[in-house]
């Protein structure tokens, strides 16, 4: 665990990472997508086509990247509160589908879609963070 960082610049290697992030974000979705469509017996399957879910994980790995660099840049410990935050921020409107017809499954599905968008940013993400100078690593990790 890192006990101060500073952003680094995004690169060439950050890019590269992004791009197998949404490739495996998209890959992921699917299956989830077809999981939730195979148990939801006569919701309203509310972006759960292709056509929703693929734009929408491009999207959120997008508006996730840049809301880590922006935090990054200014208060690089505040990503431990702000993601995970965030993540249960973007389950609220997908709760709300409960109210208009979807069923658990589409809802459930809809959030493990979420939660795999944050997973895929933070994972591409997390190695531009540096350690500060001085900054004391745990064993067996370099910076």
């Amino acid at each position: 665990m890192l006990t101060t960082a500073k952003p680094a610049a995004p690169t060439a290697t950050t890019a590269v990472r992004l791009g197998f992030a949404l490739l495996a974000a998209a890959a992921v979705n699917t299956v989830i997508a077809l999981g939730a469509v195979a148990l939801d017996d006569g919701g309203i399957r509310m972006g759960l086509s292709p056509a929703s879910y693929l734009p929408a994980t491009a999207i959120g790995l997008l508006l996730g990247t840049v809301g880590w660099f922006v935090i990054a840049r200014r208060a690089p410990n505040a990503l431990r509160v702000v993601v995970p935050a965030v993540l249960v921020l973007t389950w609220v409107p997908d709760l709300m589908l409960l109210n208009v017809g979807a069923t658990a499954a589409n809802v459930i599905g809809l959030m493990l879609m979420h939660l795999v968008v944050t997973a895929a940013v933070v994972t591409a993400l997390r190695p531009t963070l540096t350690p500060a100078a001085g900054a004391v690593q745990p064993v067996g990790t370099t910076g």
